[in-house]
C-alpha cells in the first residue's frame, strides 16, 4: 500500500519502510508523528481525494534533526563596481522512517499531527499570554540619587 502526502510544499509517495528528507518539523528524535493532509492512498484500489483523502494518515518515526548539503550564492557586479559577494544556506532539515499508511481511521489514533516549525511558533505565540509585570528591583545608584534629591 502507498500514499501521496503533502508536506513543507512538497509531496512525497511513500510506502511503509521509506525513509523521507522533509522540511524541518516540530518535533524531537524517536516521536512519533502523522500526516494527514494525504492527497491519494493506492495499493489494490485507489483513492484520490479531492483535494484531501477523508479519513487517510502515514505514521512515521522521527530520525534525526538534520542540515542539508551546503548551497552557494554567488553574486558579482561586473564593469564600474567591481563587487562580489559570496552567501552560504544550509536547509533545516527532519529525517523520518515511515512505519504505516492508513487508508481510513487516522482519526482515532491518537499520534501527533505533523506540523512545521513557523506553523508551531505562530501558534505559541498567539496562546501564550503575556506575563504580569514583575516588580524590578530599582538600581542602587538611583535610589541613592532619588534619596539625595528628596532630602
Amino acid at each position: 500500500m502507498y500514499a501521496v502526502l503533502k508536506t513543507g510544499g512538497k509531496q512525497y509517495k511513500v510506502q511503509a519502510g521509506d525513509v523521507l528528507r522533509v522540511e524541518k518539523l516540530d518535533a524531537i528524535a524517536g516521536d512519533k508523528i502523522q500526516f494527514n493532509d494525504i492527497l491519494m492512498v493506492g495499493g489494490e484500489t485507489v483513492t484520490i481525494g479531492a483535494p484531501m483523502v477523508a479519513g487517510a494518515a502515514v505514521q512515521a518515526e522521527v530520525i534525526d534533526q538534520i542540515k542539508g548539503e551546503k548551497t552557494i550564492h554567488f553574486v558579482k557586479r561586473r564593469r564600474k563596481h567591481s563587487s562580489q559577494r559570496t552567501k552560504g544556506h544550509r536547509q533545516q532539515l527532519t529525517l523520518v522512517r515511515v512505519t504505516e499508511v492508513l487508508a481510513s481511521g487516522a482519526d482515532t489514533t491518537g499520534v501527533m499531527a505533523a506540523i512545521g516549525t513557523a506553523h508551531a511558533r505562530r501558534a505559541a505565540h498567539n496562546t501564550d499570554a503575556a506575563p504580569a509585570s514583575v516588580a524590578v528591583p530599582a538600581k542602587p545608584k538611583r535610589a541613592v540619587k532619588a534619596a539625595a534629591s528628596a532630602e
